[in-house]
């Protein structure tokens, strides 16, 4: 989270720092791993079209370039390389991640790569899809979140086979579209719910997405429930709970929950870089934690004042 070591969330000299001599990446996640923090996300180096980029920490306060976790012709893809997630299952590191407006899921033997594939292709689907997050429920099924360009960017779920080589289209169902005004501020025609993270907690799911064309100022982060991997999702009521209200920053989201060496919940999210200009984007973090309620599921909150940008 580019936070302090030793738990601290806030740090004054730190909290506004990020300029746009140092924007490190959009769609960002940060994989944590025998004590180091490896960062992911859209762009780096040359744009989105060469793979992506991997840079690590162990203070979170200075993040190191190691180059390529994932490079183009080692796995599926030739453009768009977007909103990779990576973890671990079975031995091994993976990462999944958009190219070409398709998903696929590639394997290394260490979180900083190479990442790559056997067969190289991506998932199959009948439409473009995008956003990956593959979800291990404690039932033993494996969910794939993820967005389909159908009439606007939905998110939605499917079941994922052991290998992580195929959906079962079967199971498919939509999860989030956009209805509320936070969710369309600009009343485009072309709707936007996209870069989907789930969490579990008190047996309650948690579904955590960005809204709005990320070109938008108004570019936000909220949440929704439900009481199974499948939903029917229920979206929060005091949604979004990170937005330019909170941050001061325009185009706040499209990110991932991550857990800090004392188990702290943290969010990894872009922000525009600066007020006039949309990219190179700049990786912010933010501390996130569940408030008990006297009636109903705890809340998911963001802390305002540990919001701050993350340096190379």
């Amino acid at each position: 989270m580019g936070l302090i070591v030793l738990g601290t969330w806030f740090n004054p000299s730190f909290a506004q720092q990020g300029s746009e001599n140092n924007p490190l990446l959009a769609d960002p996640t940060i994989f944590f791993d025998k004590g180091v923090y490896y960062l992911y996300g859209t762009g780096g180096g040359k744009g989105d079209s060469d793979g992506f980029k991997v840079y690590t920490s162990t203070d979170q306060q200075v993040w190191k370039d190691k180059g390529y976790a994932l490079k183009r012709g080692e796995s599926y893809g030739t453009k768009g390389f977007w909103a990779p997630q990576v973890f671990k299952y079975k031995g091994k590191y993976y990462m999944a991640y958009t190219a070409n407006e398709h998903i696929a899921i590639a394997v290394a033997d260490h979180p900083a790569g190479p990442f790559r594939q056997e067969q190289i292709a991506p998932l199959e689907a009948p439409v473009n899809i995008i956003d990956p997050f593959v979800w291990m429920d404690p039932s033993g099924a494996i969910y794939l979140y993820h967005v389909r360009l159908q009439k606007g960017n939905r998110i939605f779920v499917a079941e994922m086979n052991e290998s992580l080589t195929a959906m079962n289209e079967s199971t498919l169902k939509e999860c989030i579209n956009a209805t509320e005004h936070w969710e369309d501020t600009q009343q485009v025609t072309w709707k936007v719910t996209e870069g989907p993270t789930v969490l579990k907690h008190k047996g309650l799911y948690y579904m955590i997405y960005s809204a709005n064309d990320f070109r938008n100022p108004d570019y936000a982060i909220g949440y929704a429930t439900a009481k199974s991997p499948a939903g029917p999702w229920t979206k929060f009521k005091g949604n979004p709970i990170i937005s330019t209200q909170n941050t001061r920053e325009n185009g706040t989201g499209h990110g991932d929950v991550f857990t800090n060496k004392k188990g702290e919940m943290g969010y990894v999210f872009h922000t525009h870089i600066s007020s006039s200009k949309v990219g190179p984007r700049k990786t912010a973090v933010m501390r996130i934690r569940f408030v008990q309620q006297k009636r109903g599921p705890d809340k998911l909150v963001a802390d305002a004042a540990t919001f701050r940008f993350l340096n190379k």
